[in-house]
Protein backbone atom coordinates (compact mmCIF):
# COMPACT_ATOMS: atom_id res chain seq x y z
CA UNK A 1 0.00 0.00 0.00
CA UNK A 2 1.58 3.25 -1.09
CA UNK A 3 0.55 6.04 1.23
CA UNK A 4 1.71 9.62 0.90
CA UNK A 5 2.02 11.68 4.06
CA UNK A 6 1.21 15.36 3.62
CA UNK A 7 3.23 17.73 5.80
CA UNK A 8 3.92 21.38 5.17
CA UNK A 9 6.96 22.17 7.26
CA UNK A 10 10.68 22.60 6.68
CA UNK A 11 13.53 20.23 5.99
CA UNK A 12 13.31 18.64 9.43
CA UNK A 13 9.93 17.25 8.52
CA UNK A 14 11.46 15.51 5.51
CA UNK A 15 13.19 13.15 7.92
CA UNK A 16 9.87 12.38 9.58
CA UNK A 17 8.34 11.79 6.17
CA UNK A 18 11.03 9.30 5.30
CA UNK A 19 10.20 7.26 8.39
CA UNK A 20 6.47 7.51 7.84
CA UNK A 21 6.54 6.46 4.19
CA UNK A 22 9.00 3.61 4.60
CA UNK A 23 6.06 1.20 4.29
CA UNK A 24 5.60 1.87 0.59
CA UNK A 25 9.32 1.46 -0.13
CA UNK A 26 9.60 -1.78 1.84
CA UNK A 27 6.65 -3.34 0.09
CA UNK A 28 7.86 -2.38 -3.37
CA UNK A 29 11.29 -3.81 -2.61
CA UNK A 30 9.85 -7.08 -1.39
CA UNK A 31 7.54 -7.44 -4.38
CA UNK A 32 10.28 -6.64 -6.87
CA UNK A 33 12.58 -9.34 -5.43
CA UNK A 34 10.04 -12.18 -5.22
CA UNK A 35 11.19 -15.28 -7.11
CA UNK A 36 9.43 -18.49 -8.13
CA UNK A 37 12.71 -20.29 -8.85
CA UNK A 38 12.83 -23.28 -6.45
CA UNK A 39 16.61 -23.56 -6.77
CA UNK A 40 17.11 -19.92 -5.83
CA UNK A 41 14.79 -20.23 -2.82
CA UNK A 42 16.54 -23.41 -1.73
CA UNK A 43 19.88 -21.62 -1.89
CA UNK A 44 18.58 -18.73 0.23
CA UNK A 45 17.00 -21.18 2.69
CA UNK A 46 20.33 -22.95 3.05
CA UNK A 47 22.07 -19.63 3.68
CA UNK A 48 19.72 -18.93 6.60
CA UNK A 49 20.36 -22.36 8.07
CA UNK A 50 24.12 -21.87 7.81
CA UNK A 51 23.97 -18.38 9.40
CA UNK A 52 20.68 -18.09 11.36
CA UNK A 53 21.89 -15.03 13.26
CA UNK A 54 22.66 -13.01 10.12
CA UNK A 55 20.06 -10.30 9.37
CA UNK A 56 21.14 -10.10 5.74
CA UNK A 57 20.35 -13.72 4.90
CA UNK A 58 16.92 -13.42 6.51
CA UNK A 59 16.20 -10.23 4.61
CA UNK A 60 17.19 -11.85 1.31
CA UNK A 61 15.03 -14.92 1.98
CA UNK A 62 11.95 -12.92 2.99
CA UNK A 63 12.24 -10.67 -0.05
CA UNK A 64 12.57 -13.66 -2.32
CA UNK A 65 9.64 -15.65 -0.97
CA UNK A 66 7.38 -12.63 -0.44
CA UNK A 67 5.42 -11.48 2.60
CA UNK A 68 2.19 -12.95 1.28
CA UNK A 69 3.57 -16.45 0.82
CA UNK A 70 1.69 -19.11 2.87
CA UNK A 71 5.03 -20.84 3.34
CA UNK A 72 6.68 -17.92 5.13
CA UNK A 73 5.26 -18.31 8.64
CA UNK A 74 5.47 -22.10 8.47
CA UNK A 75 9.13 -21.87 7.55
CA UNK A 76 9.90 -19.51 10.42
CA UNK A 77 8.00 -21.72 12.85
CA UNK A 78 10.25 -24.59 11.74
CA UNK A 79 13.38 -22.45 12.08
CA UNK A 80 12.41 -21.32 15.57
CA UNK A 81 12.28 -24.99 16.57
CA UNK A 82 15.52 -25.73 14.73
CA UNK A 83 17.34 -22.76 16.32
CA UNK A 84 15.56 -22.35 19.68
CA UNK A 85 18.23 -20.05 21.15
CA UNK A 86 18.48 -17.67 18.20
CA UNK A 87 16.65 -14.39 18.82
CA UNK A 88 17.54 -13.28 15.29
CA UNK A 89 15.17 -15.82 13.74
CA UNK A 90 11.88 -14.55 15.23
CA UNK A 91 13.15 -10.97 15.01
CA UNK A 92 13.73 -11.25 11.26
CA UNK A 93 10.09 -12.05 10.59
CA UNK A 94 8.87 -9.62 13.25
CA UNK A 95 10.96 -6.85 11.70
CA UNK A 96 9.58 -7.63 8.23
CA UNK A 97 6.02 -7.39 9.55
CA UNK A 98 6.87 -4.24 11.52
CA UNK A 99 8.19 -2.60 8.35
CA UNK A 100 4.89 -3.47 6.67
CA UNK A 101 3.02 -1.95 9.63
CA UNK A 102 1.37 -5.32 10.09
CA UNK A 103 -0.35 -6.44 13.31
CA UNK A 104 1.44 -9.78 12.88
CA UNK A 105 4.73 -8.27 14.12
CA UNK A 106 4.19 -8.33 17.87
CA UNK A 107 4.46 -12.04 18.80
CA UNK A 108 7.71 -12.45 16.87
CA UNK A 109 9.25 -9.36 18.44
CA UNK A 110 8.19 -10.52 21.89
CA UNK A 111 9.82 -13.90 21.24
CA UNK A 112 13.04 -12.14 20.25
CA UNK A 113 13.31 -10.17 23.52
CA UNK A 114 12.33 -13.26 25.51
CA UNK A 115 15.35 -15.01 24.05
CA UNK A 116 17.58 -11.95 24.31
CA UNK A 117 16.52 -9.24 26.80
CA UNK A 118 19.39 -7.08 25.51
CA UNK A 119 17.99 -6.99 21.96
CA UNK A 120 17.71 -3.22 21.62
CA UNK A 121 16.19 -3.11 18.13
CA UNK A 122 13.53 -5.65 19.05
CA UNK A 123 12.46 -3.50 22.01
CA UNK A 124 12.38 -0.56 19.60
CA UNK A 125 10.19 -2.53 17.21
CA UNK A 126 7.78 -3.34 20.02
CA UNK A 127 7.55 0.38 20.83
CA UNK A 128 6.64 1.27 17.24
CA UNK A 129 4.11 -1.55 17.12
CA UNK A 130 2.58 -0.48 20.45
CA UNK A 131 2.00 3.00 19.04
CA UNK A 132 -0.09 1.47 16.25
CA UNK A 133 -2.19 -0.39 18.81
CA UNK A 134 -2.73 2.86 20.71
CA UNK A 135 -0.85 1.42 23.71
CA UNK A 136 1.23 4.50 24.47
CA UNK A 137 2.10 3.51 28.05
CA UNK A 138 3.24 0.11 26.82
CA UNK A 139 5.29 1.76 24.10
CA UNK A 140 7.03 3.92 26.69
CA UNK A 141 7.83 0.81 28.72
CA UNK A 142 9.36 -0.84 25.65
CA UNK A 143 11.43 2.29 24.98
CA UNK A 144 12.70 2.20 28.56
CA UNK A 145 13.82 -1.39 27.93
CA UNK A 146 15.54 -0.34 24.73
CA UNK A 147 17.44 2.42 26.54
CA UNK A 148 18.39 0.10 29.43
CA UNK A 149 19.63 -2.55 27.00
CA UNK A 150 22.00 -0.06 25.35
CA UNK A 151 22.39 3.34 27.07
CA UNK A 152 24.91 4.42 24.45
CA UNK A 153 22.29 4.26 21.66
CA UNK A 154 21.17 7.86 21.06
CA UNK A 155 18.10 6.88 19.01
CA UNK A 156 16.10 5.30 21.79
CA UNK A 157 17.25 7.82 24.38
CA UNK A 158 15.78 10.50 22.12
CA UNK A 159 12.52 8.65 21.50
CA UNK A 160 12.14 7.81 25.19
CA UNK A 161 12.49 11.48 26.10
CA UNK A 162 9.95 12.43 23.41
CA UNK A 163 7.43 9.89 24.70
CA UNK A 164 6.79 12.10 27.75
CA UNK A 165 5.84 15.17 25.73
CA UNK A 166 2.09 14.87 26.28
CA UNK A 167 2.10 13.40 29.80
CA UNK A 168 4.93 15.14 31.68
CA UNK A 169 6.35 18.25 30.01
CA UNK A 170 8.99 18.84 32.68
CA UNK A 171 10.34 15.30 32.35
CA UNK A 172 10.24 15.63 28.56
CA UNK A 173 12.35 18.80 28.77
CA UNK A 174 14.81 17.31 31.28
CA UNK A 175 15.33 14.09 29.34
CA UNK A 176 15.63 15.92 26.01
CA UNK A 177 18.30 18.23 27.42
CA UNK A 178 20.08 15.17 28.79
CA UNK A 179 20.11 13.65 25.29
CA UNK A 180 21.66 16.84 23.89
CA UNK A 181 24.32 16.83 26.61
CA UNK A 182 25.10 13.12 26.35
CA UNK A 183 25.32 12.97 22.55
CA UNK A 184 27.00 16.22 21.48
CA UNK A 185 28.28 14.68 18.24
CA UNK A 186 25.10 12.97 17.10
CA UNK A 187 22.09 14.21 15.12
CA UNK A 188 19.77 12.99 17.88
CA UNK A 189 21.24 15.55 20.27
CA UNK A 190 20.51 18.33 17.79
CA UNK A 191 17.08 16.85 17.14
CA UNK A 192 16.25 16.93 20.85
CA UNK A 193 16.99 20.67 21.02
CA UNK A 194 15.19 21.31 17.74
CA UNK A 195 11.94 19.83 19.04
CA UNK A 196 12.27 21.56 22.39
CA UNK A 197 12.35 24.82 20.47
CA UNK A 198 9.52 23.88 18.12
CA UNK A 199 7.22 22.54 20.83
CA UNK A 200 7.72 25.19 23.48
CA UNK A 201 4.73 27.48 23.85
CA UNK A 202 6.57 30.44 25.40
CA UNK A 203 8.58 32.62 23.01
CA UNK A 204 11.36 32.99 25.60
CA UNK A 205 11.75 29.21 25.76
CA UNK A 206 11.77 28.90 21.99
CA UNK A 207 14.54 31.48 21.78
CA UNK A 208 16.52 29.75 24.53
CA UNK A 209 16.46 26.34 22.86
CA UNK A 210 17.14 27.58 19.34
CA UNK A 211 20.06 29.66 20.56
CA UNK A 212 21.42 26.65 22.47
CA UNK A 213 21.01 24.56 19.33
CA UNK A 214 22.96 27.11 17.30
CA UNK A 215 25.79 27.25 19.83
CA UNK A 216 25.98 23.51 20.52
CA UNK A 217 25.51 22.01 17.06
CA UNK A 218 27.11 23.58 14.01
CA UNK A 219 24.34 24.03 11.40
CA UNK A 220 26.89 23.26 8.70
CA UNK A 221 27.41 19.79 10.17
CA UNK A 222 24.04 18.83 11.67
CA UNK A 223 20.87 18.68 9.58
CA UNK A 224 18.59 19.16 12.59
CA UNK A 225 20.50 22.28 13.58
CA UNK A 226 20.25 23.62 10.03
CA UNK A 227 16.49 23.01 10.11
CA UNK A 228 16.30 24.60 13.54
CA UNK A 229 17.88 27.76 12.20
CA UNK A 230 15.01 28.05 9.71
CA UNK A 231 12.56 27.88 12.62
CA UNK A 232 14.67 30.30 14.66
CA UNK A 233 14.83 32.73 11.73
CA UNK A 234 11.07 32.42 11.24
CA UNK A 235 10.53 33.32 14.89
CA UNK A 236 12.94 36.26 14.75
CA UNK A 237 11.09 37.72 11.77
CA UNK A 238 8.16 38.31 14.13
CA UNK A 239 9.96 39.56 17.21
CA UNK A 240 13.31 40.97 16.04
CA UNK A 241 13.77 41.11 12.24
CA UNK A 242 17.12 42.90 12.63
CA UNK A 243 18.42 39.89 14.50
CA UNK A 244 16.97 37.71 11.74
CA UNK A 245 19.15 39.63 9.27
CA UNK A 246 22.23 38.87 11.36
CA UNK A 247 21.34 35.17 11.60
CA UNK A 248 20.84 34.98 7.82
CA UNK A 249 24.24 36.58 7.29
CA UNK A 250 25.88 33.97 9.52
CA UNK A 251 24.07 31.08 7.81
CA UNK A 252 24.97 32.41 4.34
CA UNK A 253 28.67 31.95 5.16
CA UNK A 254 28.19 28.25 4.46
CA UNK A 255 28.58 27.96 0.68
CA UNK A 256 26.09 25.08 0.58
CA UNK A 257 23.24 27.35 1.71
CA UNK A 258 24.60 30.73 0.62
CA UNK A 259 21.95 31.35 -2.05
CA UNK A 260 19.01 30.34 0.15
CA UNK A 261 20.13 32.35 3.15
CA UNK A 262 21.21 35.26 1.03
CA UNK A 263 17.63 35.55 -0.21
CA UNK A 264 16.27 35.15 3.33
CA UNK A 265 18.52 38.00 4.47
CA UNK A 266 16.90 40.22 1.84
CA UNK A 267 13.43 39.24 3.03
CA UNK A 268 14.33 39.93 6.65
CA UNK A 269 15.75 43.31 5.68
CA UNK A 270 12.50 44.18 3.88
CA UNK A 271 10.57 43.38 7.06
CA UNK A 272 12.93 45.29 9.34
CA UNK A 273 12.90 48.32 7.05
CA UNK A 274 9.11 48.19 6.63
CA UNK A 275 8.65 48.18 10.41
CA UNK A 276 11.01 51.15 10.73
CA UNK A 277 9.13 53.04 8.02
CA UNK A 278 5.79 52.41 9.72
CA UNK A 279 7.27 53.70 12.98
CA UNK A 280 8.03 56.87 11.00
CA UNK A 281 4.45 56.92 9.61
CA UNK A 282 5.80 56.36 6.08
CA UNK A 283 3.08 53.95 5.06
CA UNK A 284 3.48 54.14 1.28
CA UNK A 285 7.17 53.25 1.44
CA UNK A 286 6.39 50.43 3.90
CA UNK A 287 3.68 49.05 1.62
CA UNK A 288 6.12 49.01 -1.29
CA UNK A 289 8.61 46.93 0.69
CA UNK A 290 5.96 44.57 2.08
CA UNK A 291 4.71 43.84 -1.44
CA UNK A 292 8.16 42.43 -2.30
CA UNK A 293 8.31 39.84 0.49
CA UNK A 294 8.39 36.27 -0.80
CA UNK A 295 9.11 33.64 1.83
CA UNK A 296 8.96 29.85 1.47
CA UNK A 297 5.32 28.77 1.75
CA UNK A 298 5.90 26.71 4.92
CA UNK A 299 7.08 29.76 6.90
CA UNK A 300 4.64 30.64 9.64
CA UNK A 301 5.59 34.27 9.24
CA UNK A 302 3.52 34.26 6.05
CA UNK A 303 0.52 34.68 8.36
CA UNK A 304 2.08 37.88 9.72
CA UNK A 305 2.37 39.50 6.31
CA UNK A 306 -1.36 40.33 5.93
CA UNK A 307 -1.24 41.90 9.40
CA UNK A 308 1.72 44.10 8.44
CA UNK A 309 0.10 45.12 5.17
CA UNK A 310 -3.12 45.97 7.00
CA UNK A 311 -1.16 48.06 9.49
CA UNK A 312 0.42 50.00 6.64
CA UNK A 313 -3.00 50.55 5.06
CA UNK A 314 -4.42 51.78 8.33
CA UNK A 315 -1.51 54.20 8.80
CA UNK A 316 -2.33 55.60 5.36
CA UNK A 317 -5.89 56.22 6.49
CA UNK A 318 -7.17 53.21 4.53
CA UNK A 319 -8.70 51.40 7.49
CA UNK A 320 -11.49 49.98 5.35
CA UNK A 321 -8.95 48.41 2.99
CA UNK A 322 -7.02 47.01 5.97
CA UNK A 323 -10.21 45.49 7.35
CA UNK A 324 -11.32 44.00 4.01
CA UNK A 325 -7.91 42.47 3.31
CA UNK A 326 -7.87 40.73 6.69
CA UNK A 327 -11.41 39.39 6.28
CA UNK A 328 -10.28 37.87 2.98
CA UNK A 329 -7.13 36.40 4.54
CA UNK A 330 -9.12 35.00 7.47
CA UNK A 331 -11.58 33.24 5.15
CA UNK A 332 -8.66 31.46 3.49
CA UNK A 333 -6.66 30.63 6.63
CA UNK A 334 -8.37 31.39 9.98
CA UNK A 335 -6.06 32.63 12.71
CA UNK A 336 -6.74 34.14 16.13
CA UNK A 337 -4.46 37.09 15.46
CA UNK A 338 -6.26 37.84 12.21
CA UNK A 339 -9.58 37.74 14.04
CA UNK A 340 -8.32 40.13 16.73
CA UNK A 341 -7.03 42.56 14.10
CA UNK A 342 -10.32 42.37 12.16
CA UNK A 343 -12.24 43.24 15.31
CA UNK A 344 -9.86 46.12 16.03
CA UNK A 345 -10.11 47.66 12.56
CA UNK A 346 -13.83 46.96 12.50
CA UNK A 347 -14.36 48.78 15.78
CA UNK A 348 -12.34 51.69 14.41
CA UNK A 349 -14.97 51.96 11.66
CA UNK A 350 -17.83 51.73 14.13
CA UNK A 351 -18.66 48.09 13.34
CA UNK A 352 -20.02 45.92 16.14
CA UNK A 353 -19.09 42.27 16.54
CA UNK A 354 -22.34 41.14 14.93
CA UNK A 355 -21.57 43.11 11.77
CA UNK A 356 -17.97 41.87 11.77
CA UNK A 357 -19.12 38.25 11.93
CA UNK A 358 -21.59 38.92 9.13
CA UNK A 359 -18.75 40.27 6.98
CA UNK A 360 -16.65 37.18 7.71
CA UNK A 361 -19.55 34.87 6.91
CA UNK A 362 -20.19 36.73 3.67
CA UNK A 363 -16.74 35.63 2.51
CA UNK A 364 -17.09 32.11 3.90
CA UNK A 365 -20.52 31.63 2.32
CA UNK A 366 -19.21 32.74 -1.06
CA UNK A 367 -16.62 29.96 -1.03
CA UNK A 368 -18.69 27.27 0.74
CA UNK A 369 -19.69 24.15 -1.19
CA UNK A 370 -21.85 21.21 -0.19
CA UNK A 371 -19.44 18.57 1.12
CA UNK A 372 -19.22 15.48 -1.07
CA UNK A 373 -21.38 12.79 0.57
CA UNK A 374 -20.02 9.48 1.80
CA UNK A 375 -21.35 6.31 3.36
CA UNK A 376 -18.67 4.21 5.04
CA UNK A 377 -18.41 1.18 7.28
CA UNK A 378 -18.12 1.72 11.04
CA UNK A 379 -15.58 -0.12 13.19
CA UNK A 380 -17.00 0.13 16.70
CA UNK A 381 -20.60 -0.81 15.87
CA UNK A 382 -22.25 -2.67 13.01
CA UNK A 383 -23.50 -0.87 9.94
CA UNK A 384 -22.53 2.18 7.93
CA UNK A 385 -22.32 5.85 8.73
CA UNK A 386 -23.15 8.56 6.21
CA UNK A 387 -22.21 12.23 6.19
CA UNK A 388 -25.93 13.02 6.06
CA UNK A 389 -26.29 11.37 9.48
CA UNK A 390 -24.49 14.39 10.91
CA UNK A 391 -26.97 16.95 9.58
CA UNK A 392 -27.36 19.66 12.20
CA UNK A 393 -23.85 19.06 13.59
CA UNK A 394 -20.48 20.59 12.86
CA UNK A 395 -18.15 17.83 11.62
CA UNK A 396 -14.42 17.73 12.27
CA UNK A 397 -13.21 15.19 9.72
CA UNK A 398 -9.68 13.77 9.60
CA UNK A 399 -8.07 11.16 7.37
CA UNK A 400 -5.65 8.88 9.22
CA UNK A 401 -4.30 5.34 9.57
CA UNK A 402 -2.80 3.58 12.64
CA UNK A 403 0.74 3.59 11.24
CA UNK A 404 0.69 7.36 10.58
CA UNK A 405 3.04 9.05 13.05
CA UNK A 406 1.98 12.63 12.18
CA UNK A 407 -1.66 11.57 12.70
CA UNK A 408 -0.88 10.19 16.15
CA UNK A 409 1.00 13.39 16.90
CA UNK A 410 -2.01 15.53 16.00
CA UNK A 411 -4.68 13.54 17.86
CA UNK A 412 -3.84 14.86 21.37
CA UNK A 413 -4.28 18.44 20.14
CA UNK A 414 -7.61 17.59 18.54
CA UNK A 415 -8.70 16.01 21.83
CA UNK A 416 -7.68 19.09 23.80
CA UNK A 417 -10.01 21.14 21.63
CA UNK A 418 -12.87 18.68 21.14
CA UNK A 419 -13.33 18.06 24.87
CA UNK A 420 -14.19 21.75 25.28
CA UNK A 421 -17.33 21.15 23.19
CA UNK A 422 -18.66 18.14 25.06
CA UNK A 423 -22.45 18.03 24.81
CA UNK A 424 -22.52 20.46 21.88
CA UNK A 425 -23.34 19.76 18.23
CA UNK A 426 -19.88 18.66 17.20
CA UNK A 427 -19.06 15.32 15.58
CA UNK A 428 -15.43 14.14 15.36
CA UNK A 429 -14.85 11.59 12.59
CA UNK A 430 -11.71 9.78 11.44
CA UNK A 431 -11.52 7.89 8.14
CA UNK A 432 -8.86 5.15 8.09
CA UNK A 433 -7.29 5.12 4.62
CA UNK A 434 -5.30 1.88 5.06
CA UNK A 435 -7.65 -1.09 5.32
CA UNK A 436 -4.66 -3.43 5.63
CA UNK A 437 -4.32 -2.02 9.15
CA UNK A 438 -7.92 -2.72 10.19
CA UNK A 439 -6.81 -5.10 12.94
CA UNK A 440 -5.17 -2.17 14.72
CA UNK A 441 -8.17 0.16 14.65
CA UNK A 442 -10.47 -1.10 17.41
CA UNK A 443 -7.60 -1.80 19.85
CA UNK A 444 -6.15 1.62 18.99
CA UNK A 445 -9.44 3.33 19.84
CA UNK A 446 -9.86 1.43 23.10
CA UNK A 447 -6.26 1.83 24.27
CA UNK A 448 -5.74 5.44 23.21
CA UNK A 449 -9.04 6.74 24.56
CA UNK A 450 -9.41 9.07 21.58
CA UNK A 451 -12.97 10.13 20.95
CA UNK A 452 -13.34 10.21 17.17
CA UNK A 453 -15.69 7.86 15.34
CA UNK A 454 -13.53 5.63 13.11
CA UNK A 455 -14.78 4.77 9.64
CA UNK A 456 -13.16 2.62 6.95
CA UNK A 457 -12.37 4.23 3.62
CA UNK A 458 -13.20 2.59 0.29
CA UNK A 459 -10.54 2.32 -2.39
CA UNK A 460 -11.08 4.59 -5.41
CA UNK A 461 -14.10 6.25 -3.79
CA UNK A 462 -15.12 9.53 -5.44
CA UNK A 463 -14.27 12.03 -2.71
CA UNK A 464 -14.93 15.32 -4.50
CA UNK A 465 -14.14 18.28 -2.27
CA UNK A 466 -13.32 15.95 0.65
CA UNK A 467 -10.44 14.44 -1.28
CA UNK A 468 -7.42 13.77 0.90
CA UNK A 469 -5.29 13.17 -2.22
CA UNK A 470 -3.96 9.92 -0.76
CA UNK A 471 -2.55 11.81 2.22
CA UNK A 472 -2.81 11.59 5.98
CA UNK A 473 -3.37 13.53 8.08
CA UNK A 474 -5.77 15.70 6.10
CA UNK A 475 -8.46 17.69 7.88
CA UNK A 476 -11.80 19.32 7.07
CA UNK A 477 -14.51 21.27 8.93
CA UNK A 478 -18.10 20.93 7.72
CA UNK A 479 -20.94 23.13 8.98
CA UNK A 480 -24.37 22.10 10.26
CA UNK A 481 -25.81 22.34 6.73
CA UNK A 482 -23.25 19.88 5.37
CA UNK A 483 -21.15 22.56 3.64
CA UNK A 484 -17.36 22.39 3.53
CA UNK A 485 -16.06 25.58 5.18
CA UNK A 486 -12.43 24.96 6.18
CA UNK A 487 -9.93 22.45 4.79
CA UNK A 488 -6.27 21.47 4.63
CA UNK A 489 -5.37 22.79 8.10
CA UNK A 490 -3.14 21.28 10.78
CA UNK A 491 -3.38 21.53 14.55
CA UNK A 492 -0.44 21.44 16.96
CA UNK A 493 0.53 22.86 20.33
CA UNK A 494 0.88 26.38 18.91
CA UNK A 495 -2.53 26.74 17.26
CA UNK A 496 -5.15 24.76 19.16
CA UNK A 497 -6.88 28.10 19.69
CA UNK A 498 -7.36 28.50 15.95
CA UNK A 499 -9.25 25.20 15.71
CA UNK A 500 -11.36 26.12 18.74
CA UNK A 501 -12.22 29.45 17.10
CA UNK A 502 -13.18 27.77 13.80
CA UNK A 503 -15.48 25.30 15.56
CA UNK A 504 -17.09 28.07 17.59
CA UNK A 505 -17.66 30.06 14.43
CA UNK A 506 -19.52 27.15 12.85
CA UNK A 507 -21.44 26.22 15.99
CA UNK A 508 -22.65 29.78 16.54
CA UNK A 509 -24.04 30.01 13.03
CA UNK A 510 -27.58 28.67 12.93
CA UNK A 511 -28.23 25.85 10.47
CA UNK A 512 -30.60 26.84 7.66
Amino acid sequence: MSTTIKFTRNVAITILLTASTGLAFAQRTIKNDITSDPAALAKLKKAVELSPDSPKVHEAYIKAIGMESPVLEKQYAAWMKQFPKSSAVPYALGKAYEDQESPKAKPYLLKAVELNPKFTEAWGGLWIDAERWGDFAGGRAYLAKAVASNPSNPNYSFYYASSFREIDKRKYQELSLAVAQKFPNHERGAQALYWLGERSSAVADKLKYFELLYKSYDPAKFNWSSSGMSSYFNLLLSIDPKKAVVLAEEMAKNEKNAKEWGNLKIQAQYIADANALMDQKKSAEAQQLLSQIKLPRYYRFNKDIPLLKAKANDLAGQTSAAYDSLVLAFAKAPDLRLKAAISSYGAKQGKGEEVILADIWSRLNAAAKVATPFTLKQYLVKGDRALTDYKGKVVLLTYWFPGCGPCRGEFPHFENVVKKFKGQDLAYVGINIVSDQNDYVIPFMKSSGYSFTPLEDVKDRAKGNLDNRGAAPMNFLIDKDGRLIFSDFRTDGDNEGDLEMMINLLLDRKAS
